[in-house]
């Protein structure tokens, strides 16, 4: 498994500055590669070349193991591991937010349309009734003057 990181994050991972971690790309001690502008480190073989394996250190002729360099490398290899564990997480939460936006996005065009129809049938009512209002009235005129002329024959015929 590959993690790569940015030169400061780098840094601030393993504790240096980032002049000594230049240095150590110069003497090809650390892998590094460009990706969009950016230089990235190669965390699990920059730390092993901080770090190897085994530190071995020679006592009067005799090869001692370090106590704690075993427990140093898996110490850092889970927290790498942790790490990408986060960023992935990270990532499927974006993944989802994104997700979730993009329903609510067609869920808000959606409820647009429906209120630009609503409107346009709110719009066609008024008018329907404003009509039908005109033509109430058209006929209330005209049967009030039908009763006036109606009551003004009756009263001539008495």
């Amino acid at each position: 498994m590959q993690t790569w990181l940015e030169i400061e994050e780098f840094s601030k991972l393993i504790h240096l500055d980032i002049a000594t971690i230049e240095d150590m790309i110069e003497r090809g001690k650390l892998s590094v590669k460009e990706e969009d502008g950016k230089r990235l480190i190669e965390a699990s073989k920059g730390t092993s070349e901080l770090m190897p394996i085994s530190k071995k250190v020679e006592v009067d002729a005799e090869v001692v193991n370090l106590p704690g360099a075993d427990f140093i490398e898996k110490t850092i290899g889970t927290i790498l591991g942790l790490h990408e564990k986060v960023m992935d997480a990270k990532d499927e939460t974006l993944d989802a937010l994104k997700s979730e936006n993009h329903f609510l996005k067609e869920a808000l065009f959606s409820m647009q349309e429906l209120y630009d129809e609503d409107r346009k049938i709110v719009e066609t009512l008024t008018k329907q009734l404003e009509t039908t209002q005109e033509e109430l009235e058209f006929t209330r005129r005209k049967y009030k003057l039908m009763w006036n002329k109606a009551v003004e024959n009756y009263k001539k015929d008495k």
